[in-house]
């Protein structure tokens, strides 16, 4: 490996926080725009085994707010853009992609390796409450983002519990469904935004095929939240700590 390449992260985190880190599993589920920004980071830190998770092909209504999304990658698979960003920043790191949908019937397929953490960016709160889900019973260290649309202040940015977020309806929603799978909110950890949204910025778009409302997001607020994900794992892995659950990380 270039030693030149991640000398300064080296410098900062030391040669034992760097090499717990190249020799770290970290999985991304979901690349969009919080995600993208997350693997940027984990990337050029130098976390040598990255599993990468989406479906999805990028579309020209990314390019606003996602890392990975280039006129050049309108229509191309969200996983086979990252994986070949990754390695142009690390052509050492190890990168599995797996493109699925994640959903209750493919978790345990999904999850059943080694893992040092995971970064649940996906937004479906249905299937996002099935992530979190199988990560804690597993007792996988991990993080979710919550909601970004409609938010515009990225002071109010926080990394908390989830039993601590407000002003967040997709928080909300979580905490209300994972309660009733008897899961403790106050051990996941979150990136979460205070900010009150007003009635004005309320969607006015509706997808063609009636499945929701296309929300307004800028690219700053959701960069941030991946940064946060992102930077959380990459201290945690590298100062060798436990994670909330009681998990041991890495």
């Amino acid at each position: 490996m270039n030693n030149e390449r991640f000398m300064r992260t080296e410098l900062i985190l030391g040669q034992d926080g760097l090499r717990r880190l190249q020799e770290a599993t970290v999985m991304i589920v979901g690349l969009g725009a919080v995600g993208g920004y997350s693997l940027e980071a984990l990337a050029r830190a130098g976390v040598g085994h990255l599993i990468l998770v989406d479906f999805d092909v990028f579309d020209f209504s990314n390019i606003n707010r996602q890392i990975l999304a280039l006129t050049s990658t309108v229509g191309q698979k969200k996983v086979e853009v990252a994986r070949k960003r990754v390695l142009e920043i690390n052509p050492d790191c190890n990168v599995e992609i797996e493109d699925a949908f994640v959903n209750s019937c493919n978790l345990d397929k999904i999850l059943n390796r080694k893992i040092d953490f995971v970064i649940d960016a996906i937004d479906s709160i249905k299937e996002k409450c099935d992530l979190i889900s199988v990560l804690y019973q597993k007792k996988i260290p991990f993080i979710s983002s919550m909601g970004a649309a409609l938010k515009t202040d990225v002071s109010l940015l926080k990394q908390v519990k989830l039993s601590q977020t407000a002003y967040c309806m997709m928080a909300k929603k979580i905490r209300q469904t994972l309660k009733q799978k008897k899961i403790d909110v106050s051990k996941i950890d979150c990136v979460c935004s205070f900010e009150q949204t007003a009635c004005a910025k309320k969607p006015i778009i509706k997808n063609p095929n009636g499945s929701k409302a296309i929300l307004g997001s800028l690219s700053t607020v959701t960069a941030v939240m991946g940064l946060y994900l992102a930077h959380h794992v990459i201290l945690k892995i590298s100062q060798g700590k436990d994670d909330a659950s009681g998990a041991k990380v890495s």
